[in-house]
């Protein structure tokens, strides 16, 4: 890609002005919420540059490293007396937008709104710090219609939302099979229906579409109810991982506190190891957290094979970020995109340095 400035814009389709693009990795639960969430801080703990941190993320497994880092105290205890403020949301574009507010200073949130969020801004506003997830997205139908791939041909197939993650890649896996969709409407040889993720298992149940290409654990709620899974996403990319989940950060709070940064990453770092190492526990933990943030946990039938298709991990897979920017420009729904810069993993490789870890790549898409 190229280096020269400035960046280009995201491009809006005519036929599609009203809708957002690049939108979410995809929420579960209630809307956005500010939960003014604080961890407990240890009495007598040493601040750091910040006296708090405001992060954000999704009462969604596929960000179960904040849930999990959270509930179980193991981001506080990196941060010592620099106390964690910790707000949800449901979409991609309210956390930006929070973001460039500074009303939060870190934040997990999948790859198409960072994308968004960079471009929109011209490089000037985010930074993807480090990895979280990948996997954890289901292409999911009704066996009584569809029994292969080409049956989707003339059939109702829900993603989350015109231009997220999951519509994306939707869109050029349908590409890709040489079937014609229009992206802005979603007509043609599949009928791209944009459903939000809650109401997506009752317009299963009521027969208006006949599956969904949807993440965790929206995918695994369908199987309770009869779907099957056709097509696991995982299956589509290189060592079967794409990132799902990122860490961004404001560039204004990088430069000014980056010993805060530093420690809320050792702290992921440290939180992922403790979820690959303990599972069954860590599911629990998400399940409690889910639990305190929506009010309701996940059944066994939901998240035990939900947990089970998503890989925690500390690498961005920013190979996978670049070749989705470009599914969204195939698809129409972006123009190319200057990403050089989007990165700084500088932070996270002195941690995975320290830590023993080998360190992550950039794809060529580091800060200079």
């Amino acid at each position: 890609m190229s280096a020269a400035r400035p960046l280009t814009t995201l491009r809006i389709l005519a036929a599609a002005a009203a809708f957002p693009l690049l939108l979410t990795a995809c929420g579960y639960g209630s809307d956005a919420a500010d939960d003014d969430k604080r961890a407990e801080v240890a009495a007598g703990a040493e601040k750091l540059s910040a006296g708090e941190v405001r992060i954000g993320y999704f009462p969604n497994l596929t960000h179960a490293t904040a849930l999990v880092g959270v509930q179980e105290g193991l981001l506080q205890k990196e941060l010592g007396g620099t106390e964690i403020k910790a707000s949800t949301f449901n979409a991609g574009p309210s956390e930006i937008e929070a973001l460039n507010a500074g009303s939060i200073d870190i934040g997990w949130i999948g790859p198409s709104p960072a994308i968004n969020g960079y471009t929109k801004s011209n490089g000037r506003n985010l930074r993807i710090i480090g990895g979280s997830a990948s996997g954890g997205v289901k292409l999911v139908v009704d066996p009584d219609k569809i029994k292969t791939t080409d049956d989707l041909k003339g059939k109702k197939i829900a993603t989350p939302q015109l231009g997220n993650t999951q519509d994306v890649a939707f869109l050029n896996w349908i590409a890709e099979k040489g079937w014609k969709v229009d992206a802005a409407s979603g007509a043609g040889d599949v009928s791209v229906v944009r459903t939000d993720n809650k109401v997506t298992p009752d317009a299963y149940k009521s027969g208006s579409i006949d599956g969904a290409w949807v993440p965790e654990p929206t995918a695994s709620k369908l199987v309770s109810q009869g779907a099957e899974v056709l097509l696991d996403e995982a299956d589509l990319w290189p060592d079967k991982k794409f990132v799902i989940t990122n860490i961004i950060v404001s560039q204004k709070f990088l430069k000014e506190h980056p010993d805060v940064v530093e420690a809320v990453l050792r702290g992921s770092v440290n939180t992922n190891e403790w979820i690959n190492a303990n599972p069954d526990k860590a599911k629990a933990s998400a399940n409690a957290a889910l639990k305190e943030l929506s009010g309701k946990e996940l059944p066994a039938d939901v998240i035990d094979p939900a947990w089970k298709s998503i890989t925690f991990l500390d690498d961005p897979l920013a190979s996978t970020l670049d070749a989705q920017a470009d599914h969204a420009v195939k698809a129409g729904l972006l123009e190319k995109p200057d990403l050089k810069g989007i990165y700084d993993l500088g932070p996270l490789n002195k941690v995975l340095r320290a830590e023993g870890k080998e360190e992550v790549d950039d794809a060529g898409l580091g800060a200079e």
